[in-house]
């Protein structure tokens, strides 16, 4: 199953709940803009190369369209049109003032040098500096792009629009950022897991957790649960999975996670395939790397009662099913890992107002604001009976279709 119908199947369960007609169901699936671009730059041996690179915005009914930019070799027009999507539930079912896009360049950037990334990204600026704007659509990191990336396109597009940080958030704080920003993802999923947690009688000192994915997210994460006395049993990157079964040195193996750029070569914990962080013996598996990890071939495996989806779309629509018929809580991404656009929007408020706010209140305003549309999904799927997933769509779904209808279709 394609990225984007495993997101229409998501979008169609919460349609039929809220019994939306044909042709409003058409409108809200369908992306208002879809452009893709030729990305040139020049490289360090003075030969040039050429990849595709992508903006899809799907729908601007509730503000500006807001969305990561991503740099991967499996960058497809598909991909980045199902997470546009997902990113208009995603910032409504957190009540922002956005819509949803998405970006990405085909393109592996471990394989680039500093001098090339910029080069690269300066180029996809140039292609499609005339349909991102403060007031129309303001991208953001997202898988394979940092804050270096968000300044040169700042940067950029400055030179043919004039100042205006608010074009882009995930900024350096030097560089009109917002205090928090590169931890709000993780810090927003260890928030939810206390939330979750204290919904089914557990204390966090009674839940083992495993994550998957053990980058920017992941050690946010780790590092926000840790504090709060879960214990990390396993953690997965690229060279496998951690398994230390009393618990792991958080503190230990974020240390040498940032000083050796990974986690390959860690001698204080037991080294297992790295799918192996699925299907531990755990009460909590948080899935924080690529999407469609969790599918038919290995849903049956899965041990933990708990998953709190950190990266978007871990789970396909038929493992979905299973984990439900299972018994098994599952934190859908487009409210688990909603901490990231949150504190965007902050970043966004900011640049508006020319105005910076404290470490404190970024803090506070990102749990709030989390809680308060954790409080809701959970009501919804009591009140209907329903899966939190469906819930958090039918809030989000419905808020888009009252907007909609607010601003008719002139």
């Amino acid at each position: 199953m394609r990225a984007s119908e495993a997101t229409e199947y998501y979008f169609t369960k919460a349609a039929d709940e809220l019994e939306l007609p044909e042709w409003l169901r058409k409108l809200m699936l369908t992306s208002k803009r879809e452009v893709a671009v030729q990305v040139v730059y020049e490289r360090d041996d003075g030969s040039v190369d050429t990849c595709l690179g992508y903006r899809v915005q799907h729908d601007n009914s509730r503000g500006p369209m807001k969305g990561g930019l991503r740099y991967h070799p499996q960058v497809d027009l598909d991909e980045v049109r199902a997470l546009a999507n997902l990113m208009t539930w995603k910032t409504a079912v957190v009540n922002l003032p956005y819509g949803g896009a998405k970006g990405g360049i085909t393109v592996d950037p471990r394989s680039l040098s500093l001098k090339e990334k910029e080069r690269l990204t300066r180029s996809f600026v140039d292609g499609i500096h005339d349909v991102i704007g403060p007031d129309s659509d303001i991208p953001a990191p997202d898988m394979g792009t940092t804050y270096r990336e968000m300044s040169w396109i700042r940067n950029q597009w400055e030179k043919y629009h004039g100042f205006n940080p608010a074009v882009i958030t995930g900024k350096p704080v030097e560089e009109y950022g917002v205090k928090g920003r590169e931890e709000a993802t993780g810090r927003g999923v260890g928030l939810l897991a206390v939330k979750a947690l204290k919904r089914v009688g557990m204390r966090p000192k009674e839940c083992r957790t495993a994550i998957q994915g053990f980058g920017n997210v992941g050690t946010h994460a780790a590092k926000y649960m840790h504090e709060a006395d879960f214990p990390i049993v396993a953690v997965s990157d690229i060279s496998g999975c951690y398994f230390r079964p009393e618990g792991l040195d958080v503190p230990d193996i974020v240390r040498y996670s940032l000083a050796h750029g990974g986690l390959e070569g860690y001698q204080k914990a037991e080294l297992l395939p790295r799918d192996d962080v699925l299907t531990l013996d755990v009460d909590l598996l948080i899935p924080a790397a690529l999407g469609g990890v969790i599918h038919e071939g290995n849903v049956n495996d899965v041990k933990a009662k708990i998953i709190i989806e950190a990266a978007n779309g871990p789970t396909m629509p038929a493992a979905d099913q299973t984990l439900a018929d299972n018994g098994v809580i599952v934190l859908p991404d487009i409210l688990a890992n909603a901490g990231g656009v949150t504190a965007s929007y902050f970043e966004w408020v900011q640049n508006r107002q020319h105005y910076r706010w404290s470490l404190d209140r970024v803090r506070q305003e990102l749990d709030h604001t989390l809680s308060d549309a954790f409080e809701q999904v959970w009501q919804e799927s009591v009140s209907r009976k329903i899966d939190l997933r469906t819930a958090a769509f039918i809030l989000a779904v419905a808020r888009v279709q009252r907007a909609h209808e607010l601003v008719g279709l002139s």
